[in-house]
């Protein structure tokens, strides 16, 4: 199973664009994860297609798993 670690922010269009990290630490908190969040918006380093980062919209670990039915 994969997880990837997606944080979504607003940008400056009203617009969602997501930051995912794959395969987080598994002891990772809310608030670090809220922590980096605030210093993405802080230190304005990223630019949407909508502008600028400008809030916070929600933080979710997303598993997935694969089942191989067949290989040929």
């Amino acid at each position: 199973m994969s997880e990837t670690l997606q944080m979504i922010f607003s940008n400056a269009e009203g617009r969602n664009s997501t930051l995912s990290v794959t395969d987080p630490n598994p002891e990772i908190t809310a608030v670090e994860v809220e922590a980096v969040m605030d210093s993405v918006i802080d230190k304005n380093v990223f630019q949407t297609t909508g502008g600028d980062i400008t809030g916070k919209v929600r933080a979710q670990v997303v598993s997935r798993t694969v089942d191989v039915l067949s290989e040929f």
